[in-house]
C-alpha cells in the first residue's frame, strides 16, 4: 500500500504505471522508486519501454494507468512544462534543437523560461556559457549555429540546456551513444559531477561499462515489464537479465 509518508522518503515513486500505443503495451504495471541524490540506471533490450517510461515521468506522455509521485506530490498527468517548473528536466535520445539559434541562445532559453528563477538577458547568457563550459562544450563554438554542430556537440548543448533549468531530477536518455571509450569515461565523470552538485539522476544507457560505472542501482525492463532491480553486481549476475539482455558473456 502506497502511503504519503512512504512517498516523502523518496524523490520519485512510480506505482503500477502502464502505457499502451494501440494494441502494443509499451510499459506494463511498472513500480519504481528513486532516492534523492541517487543515480538510477535503466536498461533493457530495444523496445523494452525505457524511453516511454522516462517520457511518462517527464510529462511528455500521459500514463493509461498508475500514479507518479514527486517529492510527495502526485504529479500524474502534469504537462512537461509544469514538471520542468517543479524541477524535472529531460534530455532526449535524439537531440532536440532550435536550428536557427546559436548554442548559447539555445541554453539561454532554458535559463530564462525553464524555471521560476527570473534572469535578464545578460545574466542568462553568462549562465548559459557557464553550463556549456561545465559540459565541456567547445568554447570556440559557443556562438556557432546549431545547424553547424555535430551530434555530440548537440548532445552537450542539450545537456547544458537541461541543467540551465536548475533541475532537482534529471532524466537522461542515452547521453553516451556514439562515444569512444575515452569519451565514455569523461561522460561517467560528468554524470557523477552533476549528481554531486545536488541533482538526482535517472538514465538510460546501452553501454554497460557506463551504466555499471555510474549507477547506484539498476532497473531492468523487458517487453515493458520490470524483470530485475538491484546493485550493478546483482543485475549483472541475474540469470533472467543475462538471458533477455546481456548474453552469456556476462555469466559467471
Amino acid at each position: 500500500m502506497l502511503t504519503i509518508d512512504t512517498v516523502r522518503l523518496q524523490m520519485l515513486v512510480a506505482h503500477q504505471v502502464k502505457k499502451k500505443f494501440g494494441g502494443l503495451v509499451a510499459v506494463q504495471d511498472v513500480d519504481l522508486t528513486l532516492h534523492e541524490g541517487e543515480i538510477l540506471g535503466l536498461v533493457g533490450p530495444n523496445g523494452a519501454g525505457k524511453t516511454t517510461l522516462l517520457n511518462i515521468i517527464s510529462g511528455l506522455y500521459q500514463p493509461d494507468n498508475g500514479t507518479i509521485h514527486y517529492k510527495g506530490e502526485n504529479i500524474t498527468g502534469l504537462s512537461l512544462n509544469k514538471l520542468c517548473k517543479k524541477g524535472i528536466a529531460k534530455t532526449f535520445q535524439h537531440p532536440q534543437s532550435f536550428p536557427g539559434m546559436v548554442a548559447a541562445e539555445a541554453v539561454m532559453v532554458s535559463a530564462i523560461f525553464g524555471n521560476h528563477h527570473k534572469v535578464g538577458m545578460k545574466d542568462a547568457r553568462e549562465e548559459a556559457i557557464g553550463h556549456l563550459e561545465f559540459v565541456s562544450f567547445p568554447k570556440d563554438k559557443i556562438d556557432a549555429p546549431l545547424s553547424q554542430l555535430n551530434l555530440m556537440e548537440l548532445k552537450r548543448v542539450q545537456l547544458a540546456r537541461a541543467l540551465a533549468s536548475r533541475p532537482k531530477l534529471l532524466l537522461m536518455d542515452e547521453l553516451t551513444t556514439g562515444l569512444n571509450p575515452n569519451e565514455s569515461g569523461e561522460a561517467i565523470g560528468l554524470i557523477k559531477k552533476i549528481r554531486d552538485g545536488g541533482t538526482t539522476i535517472m538514465l538510460i544507457e546501452h553501454v554497460m561499462r557506463v551504466i555499471t560505472g555510474v549507477s547506484d542501482r539498476i532497473v531492468v525492463l523487458d517487453h515493458g515489464e520490470k524483470i530485475a532491480e538491484g546493485t550493478p553486481l546483482d543485475v549483472l549476475n541475474d540469470q533472467r537479465v543475462i538471458d533477455s539482455y546481456l548474453g552469456e558473456k556476462y555469466s559467471n
